[in-house]
């Protein structure tokens, strides 16, 4: 009986996976390279939104440099992201539409750092940092309202590559 209940629970595991990972249908919103094990484009991982809207996420209402007043951020946690993949690194690289990066150390996920695709309810357009902006929980820890994180906080995302 416990062999069938762990196998059960792999596949359940797996199964949970491999839907974060199955072929984009839409509009390829996120790529993710490097050091990942799980893959559905060659050797990288892409997401559309509908993929990115089926991980586990977070709301989080705060003020930031580069809103106005108080403002509720949504979308994906950044660990969800690379759970799905696989990412085994230490060290992101997140790149921008205009090729901008900013170096992140993958431990910053344990943040409840949110990639998100929503501001206000409403999905975020390139013009409003769209599609994906990385927001830190500046509503849960007031300490991370700093230079540090705000120079890691990368807008208009198009590539995570996951290194080390």
């Amino acid at each position: 009986m416990k062999s069938i209940l762990v196998a059960l629970l792999a596949s359940v595991v797996s199964a949970t996976c491999a839907l974060a990972l199955d072929a984009p249908t839409g509009p390829v919103i996120l790529t993710v390279k490097g050091k990942i094990s799980n893959t559905n484009a060659g050797d990288t991982a892409q997401f559309d939104m509908a993929m990115l809207e089926k991980l586990t996420g977070r709301k989080g209402e705060m003020e930031t440099p580069w809103t106005e007043g108080r403002v509720t951020f949504e979308g994906p946690l950044l660990r969800e992201v690379l759970a799905a993949v696989g990412a085994t690194g230490t060290s992101l690289k997140v790149r921008a539409l205009n090729d901008y990066a900013a170096d992140v150390p993958a431990e910053d996920a344990k943040l409840d750092t949110i990639l998100a695709t929503k501001l206000d309810g409403k999905l975020m357009s390139v013009r409003d940092k769209g599609p994906l902006m990385l927001v830190y929980p500046f509503d849960l820890d007031a300490d991370l309202y700093n230079e540090k994180y705000f120079s890691r906080s990368v807008w208009q995302i198009k590539e995570i590559e996951v290194g080390q």
